[in-house]
């Protein structure tokens, strides 16, 4: 039998249902794979509530884009997969599910040292801190600030720019600074007087900065501290990135993904997915659910400042 979450009307948590569909079959060029851990990630509960336009929904529809697990079946035209590889899934649809076809073009091989759970953990995640620091231009001898430095996006961020050479000042709450000590970022607390405590730790300027919380905090003294707005960039305020005048990728931004950015986003997850399995990249799971509890999952992700990645499991 097959589980999946779906939802047929825009809504909170609560409208997430946990029901039996039919199984899946691998279409051209695709494969079904059964899950063993799938990603939740905040723009799972964006669409859900209609904050970031997918359009009206017609039929039953299923959330998720990143999950990990073994390969069951195999379609026409498939090459360099068979039955019982094990995949990690970055940038698929309709990943809440106990198995699900997807394009074989969206696999990466699951290297034997990282777990499913951290496997599930990479796509979104990393894709986005990738194509970021290279959009921004981050480089070695450079400092970056990054804003909600303890997200999953955050800690991706901070070790790929520390991975590049760079300086890295982290934003969060001070409960979460020694998890950025140990990633190699100098934290610093949110709140009044943010710009003068990264000017302290950072006399030489900041000549870059992230912003993945979206506040009128983090522009302002990314605007205050960053000589060229073009080397400030969202992934949330999509909407204002024009009226800002800063750089977005996705957060609703109008204007979409060149091709150049989402290979970057692509190539981002066998990269880290090597890095996880040498030991040279940490991924953090907060928590571990069941896949029929979803609709919590939301819940937390939209209530909580979740640290790292909350990962269902069929």
């Amino acid at each position: 039998m097959t589980f999946a979450i779906e939802y047929e009307e825009f809504g909170g948590p609560e409208v997430l249902r946990y029901r039996e569909v039919p199984a899946p079959v691998a279409g051209p060029d695709q494969v079904v794979v059964a899950a063993r851990a799938i990603g939740v990630n905040p723009i799972d509960a964006k669409v859900r509530r209609a904050l970031r336009p997918s359009g009206p929904i017609t039929v039953p529809r299923r959330p998720g884009a990143d999950a990990s697990g073994v390969i069951t079946a195999v379609g026409d035209g498939v090459v360099g997969w068979a039955i019982g590889d094990e995949v990690i899934v970055a940038w698929g649809q309709g990943t809440y599910a106990s198995e699900f076809a997807v394009a074989a073009r969206l696999l990466t091989p699951k290297p034997a040292n990282v777990s499913f759970e951290q496997g599930a953990a990479l796509g979104i995640p990393v894709g986005t801190a990738h194509q970021a620091l290279v959009s921004l231009g981050v480089s070695a001898g450079e400092t970056v600030l990054v804003h909600a430095g303890a997200g999953a996006v955050g800690q991706a961020a901070v070790q790929l720019a520390r991975r590049s050479g760079a300086t890295v000042i982290a934003t969060a709450s001070e409960r979460n600074h020694e998890r950025l000590r140990e990633l190699g970022a100098v934290p610093v607390a949110y709140g009044d007087g943010l710009a003068d405590r990264v000017r302290a730790l950072a006399p030489d300027g900041v000549d870059a900065a992230l912003d993945l919380i979206g506040t009128d905090e983090a522009i302002a003294v990314s605007k205050q501290l960053v000589r060229d707005p073009a080397r400030i960039g969202t992934i949330v305020l999509g909407p204002r990135a024009a009226e800002l005048g800063i750089a977005a990728w996705s957060g609703g931004s109008p204007v979409p993904l060149t091709p150049e950015e989402l290979g970057l986003r692509a190539d981002a997850v066998p990269l880290v997915a090597l890095l996880v399995d040498q030991l040279r990249f940490d991924v953090e799971i907060a928590e571990v659910l069941p896949l029929a509890e979803a609709a919590e999952a939301h819940r937390r992700i939209e209530t909580q400042h979740v640290r790292g990645k909350i990962i269902l499991v069929p």
